[in-house]
């Protein structure tokens, strides 16, 4: 059954559904091993993936194979034909949303705000699996740039200060703050406790006006899911320090209808922490690593 759909147990959560070709692919970057549980249609009960006749020996061995279409299947490969690998992220579901939860608050607090923030980013970011960037991490500290989150917590209470049209007038001054904090957080991501040496370098006029641009296109609402996907890909192109360049691959339309299962969720209160985690792993396997054109 060459078309069958797979699942795979990642620590206490479900992964899944995914082609053959897609589950052989996780095999061969190690996301998917010998130990790991995997079900699909006709299955009695999770088993191991070594247990699976072919399963583990026959993704090695497509890998060993010569990329083309002689080979048939998923290659690793981009559109543009060029080999590419997308990240994932292991989290679970009731921990992302624990943590959410206590960034929310540290930023109600405004006090808390750099270091709830901090140690955000920082257990984030180690959740996050680079294929050939293993033990990723985040060296930043919470008083690099405390004012930059006091300020951001601040903003957070315009809307209740009475001046009119004050939480207008603040957009650019929190797209500048959340502009100070993307650069930061780059500049501090690690791999096995060695900085990486990153940089953005995106301009903050660019990035205000992006910024500017989503807070208009929200008014038609389908139009924002298509900025977020095209403001998304220029702040990864201006990514400075890495040997691969960094693809966003989803289209403005699966940003849209991922968006709105979010909201329903988040109305129905009690699916948010699942959605959550839906909707961040899903971001996170959409971004790729390909190697720079010569």
């Amino acid at each position: 059954m060459p078309n069958r759909l797979w699942f795979f147990a990642s620590g206490n959560t479900q992964q899944g559904p995914y082609s053959e070709d897609r589950l052989r692919d996780f095999i061969v970057r190690g996301t998917v091993n010998a130990d790991t549980r995997v079900w699909t249609e006709g299955m009695s009960a999770w088993e191991r993936a070594g247990d699976i006749p072919g399963l583990l020996s026959g993704a090695m061995a497509a890998a060993r194979m010569p990329p083309g279409p002689a080979h048939g299947g998923e290659s690793l490969t981009g559109s543009d034909g060029r080999a590419g690998d997308s990240l994932s992220a292991d989290f679970s579901i009731w921990e992302l949303l624990g943590r959410s939860l206590i960034f929310v608050i540290g930023f109600l607090l405004v006090v808390p705000a750099p270091w709830v923030a901090t140690s955000f980013y920082r257990w984030f970011i180690s959740q996050v699996r680079v294929p050939q960037r293993p033990d990723l991490g985040f060296t930043g500290q919470p008083m690099d740039i405390w004012w930059v989150f006091v300020l951001s917590a601040l903003c957070t209470y315009s809307g209740v200060t009475g001046i009119p049209y004050i939480e207008f007038i603040l957009i650019p001054v929190q797209a500048w703050l959340s502009w100070m904090t993307i650069k930061w957080i780059v500049a501090n991501i690690s791999a096995n406790g060695r900085p990486l040496q990153l940089s953005f370098r995106g301009d903050a006029m660019h990035y205000v006006g992006w910024t500017v641009l989503l807070h208009l296109s929200l008014i038609t609402i389908i139009g924002g899911a298509w900025v977020i996907t095209a403001m998304t890909r220029w702040m990864f192109r201006n990514i400075d320090g890495t040997r691969r360049e960094i693809i966003f691959n989803a289209s403005g339309l699966e940003v849209l209808w991922r968006t709105v299962v979010v909201a329903i969720g988040c109305i129905l209160i009690i699916p948010i922490p699942w959605v959550l985690s839906w909707i961040a792993r899903w971001y996170i396997s959409q971004i790729e690593l390909s190697p720079r054109a010569a």
